[in-house]
């Protein structure tokens, strides 16, 4: 319903009292010169308008950046197939004749002997003193021996009583034979008696009999004595052979005993003109080990010097506990440098059972494979399998996967496959061994 009222003409509308009458909001004052509500929805189309552009450009920036990259990748890719590296190689050599094996040991003297007292007394004369070097021979000591002394005068008085009973026994016998040969005629022609020819032969048997006894006893004594004086000799005790003293357990007057349980240990003599070192290979590196190889001893404290030896001798059967093969180096050593009871490392140079291969370290690759080698051959790489036998560290002993002369790659990049083109340069001096 609408209705008018005075004095306004704009239709005025009734509401029925059912239908509330909606809110309306007030209007907004405008200020003069501000733009109106068609203008603002205008620079909110342009804004839109321009996000929408900036939107469009970030996708079609996105779609070209892809295509680009795309396009850089599938170049890579195609200079990296087509790219022939530069690698830096060394050769494969042949392993020496011998293998050197290493192992402590400890210097022994060739010879060494605990000089003891074979004769009881005390020590009158000493000659020698620890460090001094002997000649066989030579005497180290004599020995005060009075007792000895007085029983070798006695005996010798003995000798001569027995000479004496030995003479006047043969001269007894000398009688009887002269009687026997007087009486023999006339017994036979009876001017003497049977009974005197009896008589003349039992003392001629019983006097030829006192002076066999005689005899004996001039022997025995003269064996006694010679006993004797061999001890008295013991006095006088001398080096057994060239050495030196090594340890002095006895002075000027003291009392050794010449017991053969309870004797004196006087002196220690060794000889160093030769040491020996025994060694217990291993049974891996048993097999080669000879009398005839060679070894090279060398002292931590002698730095620079070397001593060449020999196996002389080896037990040929090894430890049953250990596996392990008792060997012994001779050691010339005719200037006395090398002490004996010091430690040393020997090394054995043990002619190979098989051939082998060194490689250098840097050319060792290992994954899942195991240990493996790139050997370039008409300028393509190729794996190579290999066993390791020994590491000597910056080198390595292969017995199989390569052959004397191979070039393998050191430090193989890690995107280098097999089959892969390569090109060799030249290492600088001193890096390849």
């Amino acid at each position: 319903m609408m209705v008018k009222t005075q004095g306004d003409t704009r239709p005025v509308e009734l509401l029925r009292p059912s239908e509330p009458e909606p809110v309306r909001e007030p209007e907004r004052e405008v200020e003069h010169g501000a733009p109106s509500r068609r203008s603002g929805r205008g620079g909110r189309r342009l804004l839109g308008l321009g996000a929408l552009l900036i939107l469009s450009g970030a996708i079609g920036y996105g779609g070209w950046r892809h295509y680009q990259v795309r396009t850089e990748v599938l170049a890579t890719a195609e200079q990296t197939r087509d790219f022939v590296p530069s690698v830096l190689t060394a050769p494969v050599r042949a392993s020496t004749p011998t293998v050197s094996v290493f192992w402590p040991g400890s210097t022994l003297a060739f010879n060494s002997a605990d000089i003891f007292a074979r004769a009881s007394g005390y020590i009158f004369i000493r000659k020698v003193d620890i460090g001094d070097r002997v000649k066989q021979g030579d005497l180290l000591v004599e020995l005060a021996v009075p007792e000895l002394d007085d029983q070798i005068s006695q005996n010798d008085a003995t000798l001569n009583q027995l000479r004496a009973a030995l003479d006047q026994a043969q001269a007894n016998l000398k009688l009887a034979q002269v009687t026997w040969d007087r009486d023999r005629p006339l017994v036979g022609e009876g001017w003497a008696t049977q009974q005197q020819g009896t008589v003349d032969v039992q003392t001629l048997k019983a006097d030829d009999a006192a002076v066999s006894v005689a005899r004996a006893n001039v022997a025995a004594q003269e064996n006694l004595l010679k006993t004797l004086r061999q001890d008295r000799n013991y006095a006088l005790v001398t080096a057994p052979f060239n050495g030196v003293i090594t340890q002095r357990n006895v002075d000027i007057g003291s009392l050794v005993q010449g017991n053969a349980n309870t004797g004196t240990d006087m002196f220690t003599i060794m000889n160093d003109d030769v040491l020996r070192i025994q060694l217990y290979v291993p049974q891996d590196q048993a097999f080669g080990v000879a009398p005839g190889v060679e070894a090279v001893v060398r002292v931590p404290e002698m730095p620079g010097r070397e001593f060449p030896g020999t196996v002389t001798r080896i037990a040929d059967a090894l430890q049953p506990g250990t596996r392990t093969l008792l060997t012994e180096v001779d050691v010339p050593n005719p200037d006395h440098a090398l002490p004996a009871g010091v430690y040393c490392n020997v090394e054995l140079k043990i002619p190979r059972k098989t051939p082998s291969l060194i490689v250098p370290a840097a050319a060792i690759v290992f994954n899942a494979d195991g240990n493996n080698v790139m050997v370039v051959e008409n300028g393509v790489a190729h794996v190579r399998r290999v066993t390791v036998a020994r590491d000597f560290g910056t080198t390595v002993e292969v017995t199989v996967g390569v052959k004397d002369g191979d070039q393998v790659i050191l430090n193989p990049p890690v995107d280098l496959t097999d089959g892969h083109k390569v090109t060799i340069r030249q290492a600088p001096p001193g890096q390849m061994s």
